[in-house]
């Protein structure tokens, strides 16, 4: 179990989780984001022997063994943009942690919708106001 720990912990590393980031010609950076998963597994007996050593000693055999698995999937890519950070998933069926990293933009764009319109009727009941003053004065 030792060496095979030993074995992995040389092979793992930060970049195998975070990857290294690249630039897009549009200055997007994006950085790859992945899942490790490790398994291990030992066992051994020892066995009954009849048998002794020259010395007289019996000396039962021992049966063992011992194993690990490592397996990395990507998850998905962190964009970093100019004013903007979004994680993109990879699994096309993730459409819930689409939708929660979509939610904070469709809020900002519904805010800045609801105060463009507020803006224009502000402007409307000025125009109004300026043309009802306009024609009290004559003009």
């Amino acid at each position: 179990m030792e060496t095979a720990m030993e074995n992995i912990k040389s092979m793992v590393e930060v970049n195998t989780i975070i990857g290294d980031a690249v630039e897009t010609p549009g200055g997007t950076v994006i950085i790859p984001v992945s899942k490790m998963c490790c398994g291990f597994a030992s066992g051994g007996t020892h066995m009954v022997w009849d048998k002794q050593d020259a010395d007289g000693a019996q000396h039962p055999p021992f049966g063992g063994g011992a194993g690990a698995g490592v397996s990395v999937q990507p998850v998905g890519f962190l964009l970093v943009g100019n004013n903007d950070i979004r994680f993109q998933v990879v699994d096309h069926n993730a459409i819930y942690d689409r939708l929660i990293d979509e939610v904070p933009q469709m809020v900002e764009k519904l805010t800045s919708h609801k105060q463009e319109k507020q803006q224009e009727k502000e402007n409307l009941a000025e125009q109004v106001v300026q043309v009802l003053h306009d024609s009290m004065q004559g003009k």
